[in-house]
């Protein structure tokens, strides 16, 4: 997997590539909970994920989780139809604001 970032006027939007499985899901771990804990708001942007295990929902889990005690907001973008089916399945479509790409979830920040 692969993981970088850009500070936007509205927000940082961290993009992830690859799988986030439980070999990768670590690389994850070391930047989002920190992420979201320092920006007010942070877009998570999943268009080039191609899967996501139990290990990487239980990291945007926790980044969730931190950003909603620190009154910050987490936005995850570009779900594509295989990892949009985990999270329905898992019930985590209720748990996260999910936009379709990067623009509608920075508009949906402003």
């Amino acid at each position: 997997m692969q993981i970088s970032e850009e500070l936007k006027p509205e927000a940082l939007v961290i993009v992830a590539s690859g799988r986030i499985d439980s070999n990768t899901a670590s690389q994850l771990e070391t930047v989002l909970p920190e992420r979201v804990q320092v920006n007010d708001a942070t877009v998570m942007d999943l268009s080039d994920v191609a899967y996501v295990s139990s290990a990487g929902l239980r990291v945007l889990l926790k980044g969730a989780k931190i950003a909603k005690t620190t009154g910050h907001r987490l936005v995850l973008s570009g779900l594509s139809p295989s990892v949009q089916e985990v999270f329905d399945i898992s019930g985590f479509t209720s748990i996260f604001a999910i936009e379709p790409d990067i623009s509608s979830a920075l508009a949906a920040i402003g």
